[in-house]
């Protein structure tokens, strides 16, 4: 099983930028895909999900309004639309993915990075 995150690029302040996630290797109903950021001397954090049977969202209160994750089965991709972005956006952002249920991410992507400027 392999995830791979790309999309990430620079741009100002109130762009968007839409991130994928290309799933590979087998079905993943019943689990769910998560986005994270890590910033340069900060730690990981969540900012976004999506259950892979339903479609479900799921967002931190700092995201909410600005960010959007979404699935798409028929190209086993998982999406993060990311608009109205901040300075404060700025990171490499990752998927990863683990059972409904599961205390640990089974499988992680490697990062992109995400630069916004002022």
């Amino acid at each position: 099983v392999q995830l791979q995150a790309y999309g990430g690029g620079s741009v100002q302040a109130g762009g968007s930028l839409r991130l994928s996630c290309a799933v590979s290797g087998r079905a993943f109903s019943g689990y769910l895909m998560d986005w994270f950021r890590q910033a340069p001397g900060k730690e990981r954090e969540f900012v976004g999900r999506v259950y892979w049977s339903s479609g479900r969202e799921y967002y931190p209160d700092f995201v909410k309004g600005r960010f959007t994750a979404s699935r798409d089965k028929d190209k086993n991709t998982v999406y993060l639309q990311m608009n109205s972005l901040k300075p404060e956006d700025t990171a490499v952002y990752s998927c990863a993915t683990r059972s409904i249920g599961a205390s640990e991410y089974s499988y992680w992507g490697q990062g992109t990075q995400v630069t916004v400027s002022s």
